[in-house]
C-alpha cells in the first residue's frame, strides 16, 4: 500500500529550504509522524575537455568548515535540469558546454529529502562568462586528468555524492 500523507505542517520556510512535519499512515497501517527537508533538485556536471581532463571546483562550504573539491553544479531552482546544469557550469567555471549528455540521477538522501541530483557529462566546451554568487567568492576551478579525479574519489579527497557518482559514471564511458 505504501506511505500515505494525511496532513502536513511547514515548520520552517526559507529561500532555499523548508522543513516539513507530515502526519502519515505507514505501510503497515499504523499512524505516525515523518519530518523531512524540502529543497530543489540539484545538478552536477562532469565537464571534459578535448584532452580528457575534467573541470573541478574547490570551495569553502559553511557546514563542512573546510574546502571541498567537487564538480560544478548546484540547485536547479525550478529550471529544467539540463538548462540548470549548463547555467551552473558557466556560472562557476566560465565554460559553456556544446553538448550535455545525461549520466543518471541519484537520490543522495532519500530518507531526508525527495530532492534528486541530475548528473551530466559536458563536452565541446567553449569560453563563456563567470558569474559566481556571493557564497562562491573563494571558489577556484582546476583541470584534472579524469583518472586522477577518480583516484581522488577512491582516496576520499572527493566525497560529495553527486560528484562521486558523476565522475565514476563519466570514467566508465571514457576510460
Amino acid at each position: 500500500m505504501g506511505w500515505i500523507r494525511t496532513a502536513t505542517e511547514v515548520l520552517h520556510e526559507g529561500p532555499f529550504v523548508s522543513l516539513h512535519r507530515d502526519s502519515v499512515r505507514r505501510p503497515d497501517g499504523s499512524e505516525g509522524v515523518y519530518e523531512h527537508v524540502a529543497v530543489d533538485d540539484g545538478v552536477r556536471v562532469a565537464a571534459l575537455d578535448d584532452q580528457g581532463r575534467v573541470l573541478l571546483v574547490e570551495d569553502d562550504f559553511y557546514l563542512q568548515r573546510r574546502r571541498v573539491l567537487h564538480l560544478p553544479g548546484g540547485g536547479a531552482g525550478g529550471q529544467d535540469p539540463r538548462a540548470a546544469a549548463a547555467r551552473e557550469l558557466e556560472e562557476e567555471t566560465g565554460y559553456v558546454p556544446g553538448r550535455l549528455s545525461p549520466l543518471g540521477v541519484i537520490d543522495p538522501l532519500p530518507a531526508t529529502t525527495a530532492a534528486r541530483t541530475h548528473l551530466f557529462l559536458g563536452t565541446e566546451l567553449r569560453r563563456g562568462s563567470l558569474h559566481r554568487s556571493d557564497t562562491e567568492i573563494g571558489m577556484t576551478a582546476q583541470w584534472w586528468a579524469l583518472a586522477d579525479a577518480v583516484d581522488a574519489v577512491r582516496s576520499g579527497r572527493i566525497t560529495e555524492a553527486g560528484s562521486v557518482s558523476a565522475l565514476l559514471l563519466a570514467a566508465a564511458l571514457v576510460l
